[in-house]
């Protein structure tokens, strides 16, 4: 199969298990940038132990120091070529906190209408282009030939919604290149990203956002074309989120035990998404009162219990942890932040007073072994500093939003043990309910099922940006963009939601400059490695003793249920995966465009 085979091996005894030490590295998307370094009991099917390691170091927070911070938006835009637009609308909202400034109404329906499209873009080509050839048909055949052939004699419960008569016909369909289902979702991503941008000008960088607002001439016929493609995205939505739970549950029938693979204790974060314009000033005094307006709840879910939906609080609680990090430490270096606007203290691990200074050297898995810091949640009432995940964002996402009960738009209504979800007739297809319900388990195939669900959320959610925006326009108000001076001194925070999940921003000005700068990207805190005290990162934590289905045996192992594991918090992808035997030999590499030409051949 194309992306994860090539297996390595080394033997190795730990007591009275025989151990096999297996790594893929890189697991990237665009850089090689994401490691998985496992040890395998394959006498008990189970990983013993897991190391996530990143081999790249960027260095934002070191060159963001003395620019200009009007330009702290179109910078961090380039932390990433799939999500910018997220860093952008972030780092605008820290600027708007920093500089005093409110955006108009219009404006902000128009970011909210760009992000809705980036989310649809991003979690439909990750979805059905990326993670689901882990589950097509080619893959399954290699690693579970069993799973396959009670496949093809099972039926499709929503086979009238999404036209495949069998499971195996669902697997087939999400074959990479070949697979119907497959290419119809490229089509799709493509629509979206003409979405984005009619919204803000370019994607992945917007031309068109800026702090204050944006620079989009607001019109009905630019709201009109928005539509039209959310309609066509809607039709493709009540086929996707039907056939991706048919798949789903398959393989919770035909592997009894799949609940385990991946799945780690619930300890979610979502910064919230989607600001409200008749409530966000984006003033630090109010954030609590306008955070919790936002269209996507802000939170933080503790073993399946909402601790905080407080913006404030959550910014409190953020430490930035090292231990196995390539990094010296700063907790005797300089304080840019005492206290928050508020008055209360800010710890020296928070990222208003973090300073990097690298410290590259070997990797030592038994000490330091990666450049990813290890972002932590302080949670006051029991004294821990909590490995918060994202559950690759929509997962987090939906789980506050339902515990908090408070989104009701008509389209989109929380109900505190769900999310209720109506997507409306269109051109094909009748009116369809969807409802996502609060999961059993934080694991590796809840966490993918809600990312099907989350793009009819953003769809959803993007009918009633449209009507609010089209409102404005009707009523003359059509400014959207506001005046603002950058002062000399001032500090900011921005809390939004990357397609991966929680993503902040943190903004020092002094005499007129930026004297500390950093960006919080949901990777820190997914692929974090072992903290100061000895905390493994939700990437190690999930594929740590997670079960092998797998049927394949050490010398033909491809790592299927690891690798699902990884990509169900949506890292960083392949362009190419091998693994490697312990002594260092290469047996093979595969890049997944070669794969594609030798299918077309």
């Amino acid at each position: 199969m194309a992306p994860d085979d090539a297996p390595r091996k080394d033997a190795m005894t730990d007591g009275s298990r025989q151990l096999v030490e297996m790594a893929w590295d890189p697991i990237t998307r665009i850089i090689g940038s994401l490691g998985i370094h496992t040890k395998i009991d394959f006498a008990n099917r189970q990983v013993a132990e897991c190391r996530s390691t990143s081999s790249i170091f960027r260095g934002y927070s070191v060159f963001m120091k003395g620019k200009d911070p009007r330009d702290a938006h179109q910078i961090t835009s380039r932390i990433c070529g799939i999500c910018g637009d997220n860093h952008a609308t972030c780092a605008v909202y820290a600027q708007n906190m920093a500089f005093g400034v409110v955006p108009p109404a219009l404006a902000e329906w128009i970011i909210n209408l760009g992000e809705a499209a980036e989310y649809m873009f991003d979690h439909n080509l990750f979805q059905d282009n990326l993670v689901g050839v882990d589950y097509c048909e080619q893959m399954v055949r290699e690693t579970n030939p069993g799973v396959l052939a009670r496949a093809e004699r099972t039926a499709a419960p929503h086979a009238d919604r999404h036209g495949y008569r069998t499971i195996a016909d669902i697997m087939r369909a999400l074959n990479p290149f070949t697979g119907v289902f497959y290419r119809e979702a490229l089509q799709m991503s493509r629509l979206t990203r003409e979405m984005f941008c009619l919204m803000e000008g370019r994607h992945v960088h917007p031309s068109t956002l800026y702090p204050g607002g944006v620079g989009t001439v607001a019109s009905p016929q630019l709201f009109t074309e928005y539509t039209v493609r959310l309609m066509r995205y809607i039709e493709f939505l009540k086929r996707s989120v039907p056939l991706h739970d048919d798949l789903f549950d398959f393989f919770y029938e035909a592997l009894p035990g799949y609940e385990a693979v991946g799945r780690r204790r619930v300890l979610l974060a979502c910064w919230g998404a989607f600001q409200n314009p008749d409530r966000c000033d984006f003033t630090y005094a109010r954030m609590a009162e306008w955070g919790r307006e936002m269209y996507v709840t802000p939170g933080i879910v503790i073993d399946g219990q909402l601790r905080t939906t407080d913006l404030v609080e959550i910014n409190l609680g953020i430490r930035v942890l090292l231990g196995s990090s390539f990094y010296d430490d700063w907790q005797t270096g300089e304080t840019f932040v005492r206290q928050d606007p508020l008055g209360n203290p800010i710890d020296q691990r928070h990222p208003w007073n973090q300073t990097t200074t690298p410290r590259p050297q070997k990797r030592d898995f038994a000490g330091k072994y990666t450049w990813v810091m290890s972002p932590r949640w302080y949670d006051a009432a029991s004294g821990a500093h909590l490995a918060l995940d994202t559950g690759g964002g929509p997962l987090a996402r939906f789980w506050a939003t339902a515990l908090a009960g408070r989104v009701d738009i008509g389209h989109v209504r929380a109900t505190g043990k769900g999310v209720e979800i109506h997507l409306p007739k269109t051109a094909l297809a009748p009116p369809l309910d969807l409802e996502w319900r609060i999961p059993r388990w934080s694991n590796t195939l809840e966490r993918n099922r809600a990312r099907s669900y989350f793009q009819a959320y953003a769809a959803a959610a993007a009918l009633h940006f449209v009507e609010r925006a089209l409102v404005e326009v009707h009523a003359g108000r059509t400014k959207t963009w506001s005046e603002f001076r950058v002062p000399d001194e001032a500090i900011g925070c921005g809390f939004h939601e990357a397609v991966r999940g929680a993503l902040s921003h943190h903004l020092v000005i002094r005499q007129g400059k930026i004297a500390n700068y950093h960006p919080y990207p949901p990777t820190p805190w997914n692929a974090s490695p072992r903290d100061v005290f000895g905390t493994p990162g939700p990437y190690e934590d999930a594929v740590q003793n997670t079960p092998i289905f797998e049927e394949n045996g050490p010398d033909t192992f491809k790592g299927i249920d690891i690798m699902r594991t990884v990509r169900s918090f949506d890292p960083c992808m392949p362009c190419g995966v091998h693994m490697y035997l312990g002594n260092g030999k290469e047996i093979a590499v595969r890049h997944s465009p070669t794969f594609g030409a030798e299918l077309l051949r």
